[in-house]
């Protein structure tokens, strides 16, 4: 763990310096400009929102970081409904990337989750990082991406279960929750409020 930080839930009263913050780690990583600072302004009115798992890093006073969850399912292949949560958006504050403090507060996070009884999350992230904090495959666990074809790559969706054997036996088809679609109209209309950004078409960029 960083001793150079603090992590604790969100306030309210800070919500909007969350959203400028993530928005300034995401603006033009993806794609040009970015979505994710209003993906969690929408979510956290959503049910699925845990509140619990509602996390900001804190350095000198000033916010570095955040991680948030959903409650989701895994459409099991023998007709269960398997809970599980998703994850995201995370991020850190730009300057301090590649430092350790993400890997923190995921561990932070995840170790949270799992007290909280929570027997699995999946996402969709690089493996290259998320290998680091225990995260695995998907189609190891035999989960399925909703959506995507026979055969396509899926090395972006991975999982980690929280309980140890939760997944045994479960194999089926994994469910992003609605909340996390945004019309780039309703992402356009509230990035307006916030300081003006050039969007860039940079290699690399997924979209």
């Amino acid at each position: 763990m960083k001793t150079d930080c603090t992590i604790r839930y969100e306030r309210k009263e800070e919500q909007r310096e969350v959203e400028n913050l993530i928005r300034e780690s995401f603006y033009n990583v993806y794609r040009p400009g970015c979505s994710e600072h209003y993906v969690m302004h929408v979510l956290r009115d959503d049910p699925a929102f845990v509140k619990e798992l509602d996390f900001v890093m804190e350095q000198d006073g000033r916010l570095i970081g955040q991680n948030m969850f959903m409650k989701t399912v895994i459409n099991a292949d023998d007709g269960r409904d398997i809970p599980v949560l998703t994850m995201g958006p995370i991020c850190i504050t730009p300057e301090l990337k590649r430092k350790g403090y993400g890997k923190a507060l995921l561990d932070y996070s995840l170790e949270k989750a799992a007290k909280l009884g929570y027997g699995a999350v999946l996402f969709e992230g690089n493996i290259k990082f998320y290998g680091k904090c225990g995260f695995d495959y998907a189609r190891n666990f035999g989960i399925r991406y909703h959506d995507l074809p026979e055969g396509a790559d899926d090395s972006f969706f991975l999982c980690k279960e929280l309980i140890p054997g939760y997944l045994d036996g479960v194999t089926g088809v994994y469910q992003t929750p609605a909340g996390y679609y945004v019309k780039d109209e309703d992402v356009e209309e509230f990035d307006k409020s916030f300081p003006k950004k050039e969007k860039l078409k940079l290699p690399g960029q997924l979209v």
